[in-house]
């Protein structure tokens, strides 16, 4: 005679990127494991194949987890966690005014939502023949910002160069995954200071996971409003 199996709950979420709606389940202790484990070892590929392990098996629509956007895996982390071990967030927030003072804050998570600006736009126009399509950060990407203490010049460029997907000009699309990643580095070494500048707005201006509270310090009775970015800043 088997034991009786417990059946999950399932959720759905809408993608920002795509408006694409998925269907997840919250985690178990056996995945709630392995995040734990992969945290504490601070090593960026375990914590990597880690949350491909989570998503992979919480996610219950097909999708690839490796090609969501940045800011969608920042979503669906967090509404998975939020149906796994209860929908407030705890977190300890420094007080601005006197930069010194940190107080407990706790956030409803169906209050976190992904801010859009009306400034953003996926197609770069570097000249008035010459331009390229972007496409968002994934989630190797997603990993190396969150848990990389330093960005150097050649993460930059790495960043960048991924995140292309085609460049054009009035006769033809050249699509990226046809060219070197070195080809394409030389085309972004080739840019000047003002077109790179438009590339960093791309990233600049992109949806992001952001939630503005309000945080009154217990020293001096100010109340300040204290903005939240990124998925590892909410868990801090």
């Amino acid at each position: 005679m088997s034991l009786p199996k417990l059946v999950s709950p399932t959720y759905e979420l809408e993608l920002t990127s795509t408006n694409q709606t998925i269907t997840f389940r919250p985690f178990l202790v056996k995945e709630e494991k392995i995040l734990l484990i992969a945290m504490e070892s601070d090593d960026k590929k375990q914590i990597t194949n880690a949350i491909k392990t989570i998503l992979k098996n919480c996610i219950l629509s097909k999708i690839k987890i490796e090609d969501l956007a940045l800011f969608d895996i920042e979503y669906i982390f967090l509404n998975i966690r939020g149906k796994s071990v209860g929908e407030v967030l705890n977190v300890r927030l420094l007080c601005p005014d006197d930069k010194k003072t940190y107080v407990d804050v706790s956030i409803n998570i169906e209050d976190i939502k992904i801010n859009k600006n009306k400034d953003h736009d996926k197609n770069i126009k570097l000249t008035d023949t010459i331009g390229m399509i972007m496409k968002y950060p994934n989630l190797d990407m997603f990993i190396k910002n969150n848990f990389s203490e330093d960005t150097q010049v050649d993460d930059v460029f790495e960043i960048a160069s991924s995140c292309i997907e085609q460049i054009y000009d009035k006769e033809e699309v050249f699509e990226i995954k046809n060219f070197t990643k070195k080809e394409v580095v030389e085309f972004l070494e080739s840019l000047n200071t003002e077109q790179f500048l438009m590339i960093q707005k791309f990233f600049d201006t992109m949806p992001k996971l952001k939630h503005t509270v309000q945080v009154r310090n217990p020293n001096t009775n100010v109340v300040s409003d204290v903005v939240i970015e990124g998925m590892a800043n909410f868990f801090a």
